[in-house]
């Protein structure tokens, strides 16, 4: 990842509903959710959500496809992978094993991921 997307995706989540939308998003896996249901669940109003939608898809945090007559969200994984690797990048003083991701790939399946929120890694 270059600087000038990370930037761009920290400062989209450098934001409460955008952060919440994302997070509600990660939760719900690879199948996402209508943008109604969205709307419902953080109690937004639709143009203060197609804003916020539109500012993720921006940065590359988020996706969307036409499913019948809605819009289908859902968070973009592999931008968000690239994000935590550029973050980590080069770090810990050359003690790789403090920079583990804190979920494993694995975990990151629908349904772990809620499982996999409340485990810490802890160093040897």
């Amino acid at each position: 990842m270059k600087q000038i997307s990370a930037i761009r995706a920290l400062g989209a989540l450098a934001q409460e509903t955008r952060l919440d939308i994302f997070r509600l998003l990660v939760q719900h896996g690879p199948e996402g959710l209508a943008a109604g249901e969205i709307a419902a669940r953080l109690r937004l109003p639709a143009p203060t959500l197609s804003f916020h939608l539109n500012q993720l898809r921006f940065a590359g945090l988020v996706t969307s496809h036409r499913r019948s007559r809605s819009i289908i969200y859902a968070a973009n994984y592999q931008t968000m992978g690239d994000l935590l690797g550029y973050l980590t990048q080069n770090c810990c003083g050359g003690r790789p094993e403090l920079c583990a991701p804190v979920l494993p790939a694995a975990a990151c399946g629908p349904g772990q991921l809620l499982a996999s929120k409340h485990k810490r890694r802890v160093s040897p």
